[in-house]
């Protein structure tokens, strides 16, 4: 019984989230031969100021790089 737990920065929309979990399905069937019916897909959505990436929290990466890209 496959059990995937993907970990997103929070914002993605439900059929974001559908196509997310359908793809991770159709994967697991064609390339390990599993049944669909035993495939669990759990997805976390995760606020930004709990991540860390870079060195920083995503959220303070996220406005750096705005603002180096000139946005405000």
């Amino acid at each position: 019984m496959p059990y995937v737990n993907l970990q997103i920065t929070r914002g993605a929309s439900r059929h974001q989230k559908s196509q997310l979990v359908h793809d991770v399905t159709d994967s697991l069937v064609r390339v390990l031969g599993k049944k669909p019916e035993h495939i669990h897909v759990v997805i976390q959505e995760i606020e930004e100021e709990d991540w860390g990436y870079c060195g920083m929290l995503t959220d303070d990466w996220k406005a750096e790089q705005k603002t180096k890209r000139g946005g405000a």
